[in-house]
């Protein structure tokens, strides 16, 4: 159950983040670098069908987002996935779960970091260079981490102008170049497989994740019982409407070409019909989209080492708050100069196939969380979110999750169970020290 030092401890933050800061939160987190490149390889791997895997992963979504409403109407600490799985089952896989957050999302956001910069000296070659590529690092990192100790007012208002400012690249493509899809390219080829539907959904689900880390600064949310289910189910609408027109357009534009671009499909798409005005329209886009992401990750992601510390998993010097401005300010600090240091040896390529079978571990434990929840009826001070077959939905949810890893390879599991390990070893270690100072105390 969530004790008094938890509500004591969130009670410092401001609940500032209202239903539109949050579903923008969502959408500039989900709508990533990811968009525009997969088309191409959704492209290739199914042809015309590939609405198919967006709407496999929509249906997907929905369940597990839902999964997400019930059990932050329920949990509304500062943590997200980790307070949800923390209050459900206790310390070690809250432990374990808050781990998994923490690890995908730095190397993720370190990832992003330089697919930014590489878009950035696309676009300014005067920069390129590793000298030039540090700078930009830096840059982004420090501007975002400032904006965001001086408020979560500011670093949501941030997020809120980076997603109308890279939504617009997409819209125009969609806007214009609905009108220049040959209908010949989009004919039904017919189903294409269990097995490749499968495969493609396991890479596409790229594009969807986000909302777990969106979901972090629950403690600084408005009526999050309210404000939670509302904000998810208007982005996931958001998000897979524009995901299914951007690949129709694409496809509709370039044929069986599109699968041949996979370095920036949209780039090209936007180029047949809006000439290099288009492709540089899109590179931009490409580029804010990036950096987007990272704003949206240093809003939240930060967070889940202020909850670890909070729950006494961390150093307490973690939960040290901004006096003034109310921000867990050396979260923030630590969490942006490790992904800094990330940043200069990671690729995205490379951390890739890893977050997307953590995030699925992480999925399959807050549906478990949501439905434990459930059973013992935990809530906060609003009604929490519940319907007629509620509690069947985290089942469903769990066994969605099991046939897409069962796309995943022995390497993928590989690296989960060595963070499964390590995890344990940590949290076995703590408690023996912990027993040990109580006996000699």
């Amino acid at each position: 159950m969530i004790n008094e030092e938890q509500r004591k401890t969130d009670a410092q933050l401001d609940r500032a983040i209202g239903m539109p800061g949050l579903a923008a939160n969502i959408i500039n987190t989900t709508i990533g670098a990811s968009i525009f490149a997969l088309p191409a390889t959704m492209s290739k791997q199914l042809g015309a069908a590939a609405p198919v895997a967006f709407l496999v992963c929509a249906v997907a979504m929905t369940f597990f987002v839902t999964s997400f409403a019930l059990a932050g109407s329920r949990v509304s600490l500062t943590g997200g996935l980790y307070a949800y799985a923390e209050v459900a089952f206790g310390r070690y896989v809250g432990f374990i779960t808050g781990l998994f957050f923490y690890t995908t999302a730095v190397l993720s956001v370190a990832a992003v970091v330089n697919f930014f910069a590489g878009t950035v000296t696309a676009l300014v070659p005067w920069l390129n260079g590793s000298a030039g590529r540090v700078v930009i690092m830096l840059l982004v990192y420090t501007v975002l981490a400032v904006i965001n100790i001086r408020g979560v007012r500011h670093g949501a208002s941030a997020v809120g102008v980076v997603t109308v400012a890279k939504l617009v690249p997409l819209l125009i493509l969609v806007a214009v170049g609905i009108f220049y899809i040959n209908p010949a390219f989009l004919a039904w080829p017919g189903w294409p497989g269990t097995k490749v539907v499968g495969d493609s959904v396991l890479l596409l689900l790229f594009a969807f994740f986000g909302i777990e880390v969106a979901l972090i600064p629950s403690g600084e949310v408005k009526d999050p019982a309210r404000t939670v289910p509302r904000a998810i189910y208007l982005a996931l609408t958001v998000t897979t409407t524009l995901y299914i027109l951007i690949q129709s357009v694409a496809q509709g534009s370039l044929g069986p070409r599109l699968g041949e671009y996979t370095a920036a499909p949209l780039a090209e798409t936007a180029a047949t019909f809006l000439g290099n005005a288009g492709r540089l329209l899109l590179l931009a886009g490409a580029t804010i989209s990036g950096f987007g992401f990272i704003a949206s990750d240093i809003l939240s992601s930060p967070r889940i080492l202020f909850a670890l510390s909070r729950d006494g998993i961390l150093p307490r010097i973690l939960t040290h708050v901004h006096p003034r401005f109310h921000t867990p300010d050396v979260a923030i600090g630590i969490y942006t100069f490790l992904a800094f240091l990330l940043s200069l040896t990671s690729t995205f390529e490379s951390l890739a196939i890893m977050a997307n079978v953590a995030a699925l571990f992480l999925y399959a434990i807050c549906c478990a969380a949501a439905w434990e929840l459930m059973r013992r009826d935990v809530r906060t001070e609003s009604k929490p979110l519940f319907f007629p077959g509620a509690r069947l939905v985290p089942i469903i949810s769990i066994v969605l999750i099991v046939w897409i890893l069962t796309h995943a390879t022995a390497r993928e599991f590989k690296q989960a169970a060595a963070v499964f390990t390590f995890g344990t070893a940590i949290y076995l270690a703590q408690g023996a020290i912990r027993t040990y100072r109580a006996g000699n105390g």
